[in-house]
């Protein structure tokens, strides 16, 4: 049996993704007077903004042949 792993196509980048969609729904929930919800959603979009940022640094650091962890 063999594990299919979902690769992801026109260059998605998932995490950002997410990480934008929390940004706006933490700027949304504000808007609507929904204070923890949005401190909540803000705190995870802020995490997952950096986890891409890490990922990205690593990932070119890569590439470029620096790091050879990949």
């Amino acid at each position: 049996m063999t594990a299919v792993l979902h690769t992801h196509t026109r260059g998605e980048k998932p995490v950002l993704t997410w990480a934008i969609i929390l940004a706006i729904v933490s700027l949304i929930a504000g808007w609507l007077g929904f204070g923890t919800l949005s401190g909540i959603a803000g705190t995870i979009a802020k995490i997952l903004f950096w986890v891409f940022v890490i990922l990205f640094v690593l990932a070119l650091l890569g590439m470029l042949g620096v790091l050879s962890i990949f």
